[in-house]
């Protein structure tokens, strides 16, 4: 299927501010789903110092046909991970940081304990940084989503990814539409001022019914902020795209969710989860004070 005229983006060699990234990237042995992605809108988001870590390891412990991070038996948590990454943040001046992981089966708390450390680390070492986290399920353990949420992120993100009836053949079977719509109530009831986000990829052969019935359960466990992106297949391993999904159609969905009530929508053909992180989390910390 020949990608659309929409989606064909070309993204240049860069510029001194992601030169010096990559540098201190490089320096302290830290990886970022903006480059492991290719991501179209890294220039951007470097450029308004905002940036996507990928902690604990680059080995998933999950086959979703959706992703191509490679999956097998993971290494354990570095120790010194949370500490490296603080030091980063700090030095790169950044002013919003969202964290996200590989799925952690492997240990006891999914990663939860080591989500926890990296985001006090990143607050301790730079105060005014702004952190998100964009965890995985952590199979729906509460205590393990306590940890996280008590150690005082801005936001905490979840993806739902897709719709029920395609969940079994998109996602691992580990993972579960209920147990993602779960973890987000959880969230929720945890800390009700908690700011809460979560993503669909459109393109995988939903209906619009389908994705009607997704973001009504979304806004029924108290989501704040709903990103609607497009299925892109990484490689000719992962599941094919169903369609492309024209701008226009973006635009009506984003109109649809902010009608349903959700604080915030960022929604179009290249957005992904952490796409104007920053911009949303200072429209709506505006908006409530």
């Amino acid at each position: 299927m020949v990608k659309p005229e929409w989606l064909r983006v070309t993204v240049g060699p860069g510029n001194a501010r992601m030169a010096a990234v990559r540098r201190v990237l490089e320096e302290h042995r830290l990886a970022t789903v903006c480059t492991e992605a290719r991501c179209p809108n890294l220039p951007a988001c470097w450029g308004a110092g905002t940036a996507t870590f990928l902690i604990l390891g680059e080995i998933c412990t999950r086959a979703c046909r959706f992703c191509a991070v490679a999956h097998g038996r993971p290494w354990p948590p570095d120790p010194a991970e949370p500490a490296r990454l603080a030091r980063a943040v700090r030095a790169l001046g950044l002013r919003y940081v969202v964290l996200t992981s590989v799925d952690r089966d492997d240990l006891p708390d999914g990663g939860a304990a080591h989500f926890a450390a990296c985001i006090r680390a990143i607050k301790e070492a730079a105060p005014e940084t702004k952190v998100e986290a964009l965890i995985p399920d952590f199979s729906g353990d509460r205590e393990a989503l306590r940890r996280v949420v008590e150690a005082g992120p801005d936001g905490v993100g979840h993806n739902l990814e897709t719709v029920r009836r395609l969940t079994p053949l998109v996602r691992d079977r580990r993972a579960g539409y209920d147990l993602s719509l779960s973890v987000l109530r959880t969230l929720k009831e945890l800390q009700p001022r908690l700011l809460t986000k979560s993503s669909l990829l459109l393109g995988l052969g939903e209906t619009e019914e389908e994705v009607e019935e997704a973001l009504l359960d979304l806004r029924r466990v108290g989501v704040d902020v709903l990103v609607l992106g497009q299925y892109l297949r990484p490689t000719a391993r992962q599941i094919p795209v169903a369609r492309y999904v024209p701008p226009q159609e973006f635009q009506a969905w984003a109109e649809r969710a902010k009608r349903l009530g959700f604080r915030a929508v960022v929604s179009g053909p290249l957005v992904r989860t952490s796409f104007r992180a920053a911009e949303v989390f200072e429209e709506l910390r505006c908006a409530s004070s």
